[in-house]
């Protein structure tokens, strides 16, 4: 790969999770702050996720992998979501504001398999080239929050300008896309089934007992996943963190810096007390946030941010390698669709339906709310889904190679924000 398109490449990657970055890691105090939505509006809104995600294979399969080149389907993708979110930047109401999200989503979450498909078809070695161009990801992901923080958009109540600010680099990416290496179609001339797409092709994997006991436990764990991605921000702001967006990007460096351990960890720990690990955090870092607050106890909320990196990684992206080595050559594209379809399609749709109920439900008389209570109620769901996965998981004689981590890490990339 020369230079040149290495270039290209990190651009293309910094742009694309700058984007998502800018905006929807204060979406939630956006909502109940200039909106006045109530939780569960916060918890519909970031079901679009949820909703992108399950559409995106169709999108992938029968679109960008038939008919048109990658790049000009990028392009095309985001100077429309340019559009959707300068709409949504001005919508009064969530009323108004809401279809303009929900179109958004369906149309930006295909550019994460595209934005990979891009990269990829470029590498003569992707195990070694892809790690380093994806973590312009993170990078961008990361500058986005840092922005918001140091503008102090969210002190002075102008969170409608993310929206500008991820409208104006949507844009400058959807022109730079059709400058990007030309990535013609796999499968043209070639159909695909509702189950190719879906990933249901790998749906055997479930006669394995303890995969099935991890294919549940990650449903399950996404239910508190939709608390973090929900209501982390909002419960910064109200108990006083100052440039809490800008905080919240330490996550990133966490998962950055624990993505870099992986293989060393695999080697000592194995698949099960990896697992396990990642899902442990899950419940100390809610447990953090319940009893964390803007005075003696910031630690905790400081504590509760960096364990993202352990709480991601150490699930998620074990995962993936555990998925890809237990699918075999014939199901390894199919069997991460359908993991993906299922954490964030119906677990994401569960949890982000009932954080939005859970915080309503405790919000109090004057205004604030019940954090300790809220935080708390994940923390036992992950607690719940932890000891069930230890007592029912059998891991096999082999663990997966340390080597295969840096192949899945750009996999697990392509649909969480981290």
């Amino acid at each position: 790969m020369s230079s040149t398109i290495r270039v290209k490449l990190s651009i293309m990657m910094f742009l694309e999770f700058f984007i998502w970055g800018a905006w929807f890691v204060t979406l939630g105090t956006y909502l109940l702050h200039n909106l006045h939505a109530t939780g569960t509006q916060v918890g519909v809104a970031f079901l679009t996720q949820s909703i992108g995600a399950i559409v995106a294979p169709f999108i992938i399969g029968l679109i960008a992998d038939r008919f048109f080149s990658a790049q000009k389907i990028l392009g095309v993708l985001h100077l429309a979501g340019a559009l959707l979110l300068w709409r949504a930047s001005s919508a009064p109401d969530f009323n108004s504001f809401y279809p303009n999200v929900l179109t958004y989503m369906v149309l930006y979450m295909p550019t994460l398999a595209l934005v990979n498909s891009i990269a990829f078809r470029q590498m003569k070695d992707p195990q070694k080239e892809f790690a380093p161009i994806r973590v312009l990801g993170t990078l961008g992901w990361i500058i986005a929050g840092l922005t918001i923080g140091w503008l102090n958009w969210e002190q002075t109540n102008s969170l409608q300008a993310t929206f500008l600010m991820a409208a104006g680099a949507s844009a400058l990416l959807g022109v730079f896309s059709f400058a990007l290496p030309a990535t013609p179609p796999v499968k043209s001339g070639q159909s695909s089934s509702i189950g190719d797409l879906l990933g249901l092709d790998a749906i055997g994997l479930l006669k394995n007992r303890s995969y099935l006991i991890f294919f549940l436990a990650s449903i399950a764990i996404c239910i508190p996943l939709a608390f973090y991605y929900g209501f982390t921000n909002p419960f910064l702001n109200e108990v006083g963190m100052k440039a809490a967006a800008g905080v919240q990007s330490l996550g990133q460096v966490s998962e950055l810096l624990f993505m870099l351990a992986i293989p060393l960890f695999f080697s000592k720990l194995g698949v099960k007390k990896m697992l396990a690990i990642g899902m442990a955090a899950w419940v100390l870092r809610y447990v953090f946030f319940a009893y964390g607050d803007g005075a003696s106890n910031y630690w905790m909320l400081i504590a509760g941010i960096v364990l993202h990196g352990v709480c991601y990684d150490f699930f998620f992206v074990t995962g993936q390698i555990y998925t890809d080595n237990l699918a075999g050559e014939r199901f390894k594209s199919s069997a991460q669709g359908f993991i993906t379809l299922a954490t964030y399609g119906v677990g994401m749709l569960i949890g982000t339906l009932l954080s939005g109920d859970i915080f309503d439900k405790n919000t109090l008389a004057g205004g604030g709310h019940d954090w300790r209570m809220i935080w708390l109620i994940p923390a036992g769901i992950a607690a719940v889904v932890l000891l069930l996965f230890l007592l029912l998981f059998r891991e096999r004689a082999t663990a997966p190679a340390a080597s295969d981590a840096p192949v899945a890490y750009g996999e697990a990339s392509a649909v969480a924000p981290g």
